[in-house]
């Protein structure tokens, strides 16, 4: 089962560009991943800029292995769909997408919000753990 998220990045009149991001959106595996991988404004521009995808990191992209030790975006893009970055107004409408989290570089760093989709509470930021997984 997959754990829904949208991973943006703030513009500096406050709008949000952002993507879907499919596989393991807990701040426990996603967010250690965006901030050790993607720890700067051109890593995470970069990043959304390849469209939607299953995962920002994978050692297998559509069936084909990467090298020992290689991990790379699985964009939907590879598999020829349309799923370009979303852009939007402000925050509120970004917090309104319907995923479980939501990550957002801002300011220099990530930030992630519980997006409390199985009950009636609004978004709550949350902390992303600490330390680095071990790819």
């Amino acid at each position: 089962m997959a754990t829904r998220s949208r991973i943006g990045i703030e513009l500096k009149d406050g709008s949000i560009l952002s993507v879907y991001h499919h596989w393991d959106g807990y701040p426990q595996w996603l967010g250690r991943i965006l901030t050790t991988h993607y720890n700067s404004r051109e890593q995470a521009a970069e990043l959304i800029d390849g469209g939607d995808m299953s995962s920002c990191w994978a050692d297998e992209i559509w069936g084909k292995k990467l090298p020992q030790g290689k991990y790379a975006p699985e964009y939907y893009s590879i598999r020829g769909e349309d799923c370009p970055p979303r852009y939007d107004d402000n925050m509120n409408m970004f917090l309104s997408n319907g995923e479980e989290y939501s990550y957002i570089f801002r300011n220099g760093e990530w930030i992630c919000y519980n997006m409390n989709e199985y009950n009636d509470c609004d978004p709550t930021l949350v902390p992303i753990p600490i330390g680095n997984l071990a790819v």
